[in-house]
């Protein structure tokens, strides 16, 4: 029996994937998008082949604006009004939390109600985190290598996250729809701008599925010198995981660092 399956949910993808012996079995579903993502789900659960196994655990890895708050402010009584004023509300949703401790902040995040219930009433035990959870961790150890100050960019489901962090907490962290080079570009110098990093000695570290990779990696070149793009597989010495074609990169992430 697997004992462990993560799933990984975003506004137009879904995927599922479970450790099997030394490797991780990754397979992506097809969305339908003439139907809602809690029909897709109950779709994928009654007819994909890895689904036919028992877990009994499940983990929930939920693409969604995310509110930050330092965990010292945070009330969970107000969480959820908080979030309807930063986020707009447009389904009916559970809204949750989680504590990123080394960051001294509390995420609070929202998924579909609908969706929620069709997943807790096939797992006994579920854990539901944001997508974005591996990401921050992995950035924040890397933040402290070296003695440049770092920007990071993370790409994925044509969503840019910019995101920096200072005094153990974040210092910036926003999300920006994109699907070309130049809007990412756009954002990416008004934040560094808007820090005050330097072009010559300060470091943009980006990851994820980037838009006309090459071009924008060369644009951002001319304004910053050190572009680090990122190489997982070179980063991780070529582990199985990294091999996988159209794993996102948080995924490997989960998969690699562990949470």
């Amino acid at each position: 029996m697997n004992q462990r399956l993560i799933i990984r949910i975003s506004q137009h993808s879904l995927s599922f994937s479970t450790p099997q012996e030394s490797k991780v079995v990754f397979t992506p579903y097809a969305v339908k998008n003439s139907i809602s993502m809690a029909a897709n789900m109950r779709e994928a659960l009654r007819t994909l082949p890895l689904l036919d196994n028992v877990y009994d655990r499940a983990t929930l890895l939920v693409d969604t604006p995310v509110l930050t708050i330092p965990t010292n402010l945070f009330q969970e009584d107000q969480q959820e009004m908080l979030y309807h004023h930063a986020c707009t509300q447009q389904k009916p949703e559970v809204v949750m939390h989680y504590v990123l401790p080394d960051l001294n902040a509390t995420l609070v995040f929202a998924i579909q109600k609908d969706l929620y219930q069709v997943v807790r009433d096939h797992f006994e035990h579920l854990r539901t985190i944001p997508a974005n959870v591996p990401i921050w961790s992995h950035a924040y150890q890397k933040n402290f290598t070296g003695k440049a100050q770092k920007l990071f960019g993370y790409f994925h489901d044509q969503r840019l996250e910019v995101f920096a962090f200072g005094q153990n907490r974040f210092k910036f962290c926003n999300s920006f729809a994109v699907t070309q080079a130049d809007d990412a570009l756009y954002y990416l110098l008004s934040v560094w701008k808007q820090l005050g990093l330097e072009a010559r000695e300060d470091e943009l570290h980006l990851a994820g599925d980037m838009p006309e990779r090459d071009t924008l990696i060369q644009k951002a070149r001319t304004f910053i010198k050190r572009v680090l793009p990122s190489n997982p597989s070179g980063e991780f010495n070529r582990a199985q995981v990294t091999q996988i074609t159209d794993m996102p990169y948080d995924l490997m992430l989960y998969y690699l660092k562990g949470l």
